[in-house]
């Protein structure tokens, strides 16, 4: 069951990384369509989402560094706390912008959350 759990919080930062890269630096080009914005959304929103890109940033490292830290107690505490993040901000972005946001990222977070549990 580790193994799962692995692959679900491997499979959230990889989730993540692509939306910090479509907030930030992808936007302008991609983001409208995938967030389905016209160009002057686009434009307007462009500086509020990198700075939301930026947190999804905060959480890809965390979830990062619960991989590659050495130490399993502080490694485990730094996936907790990144799948933890993406699961209520999911939830929160499903209620609040689309709930679409639900299934993208809390769904996947809660199964790797459930996984790491089941795993020990």
């Amino acid at each position: 069951m580790l193994l799962v759990a692995q692959i679900l919080t491997g499979v959230v930062l990889l989730i993540h990384v692509y939306i910090v890269l479509l907030e930030t630096v992808l936007f302008k080009s991609r983001g409208g369509k995938v967030f389905g914005l016209n160009r002057e959304q686009v434009e307007a929103m462009a500086s509020a989402m990198a700075n939301q890109g930026c947190y999804n940033g905060f959480l890809v490292v965390a979830l990062a560094l619960g991989f590659c830290l050495p130490d399993p107690a502080i490694a485990m505490a730094f996936t907790l706390y990144g799948l933890g993040c993406v699961a209520v901000a999911g939830i929160f972005g499903a209620l609040t912008v689309q709930v679409r946001i639900l299934f993208v990222q809390a769904v996947p977070a809660a199964a790797a959350l459930i996984a790491l549990y089941l795993s020990r």
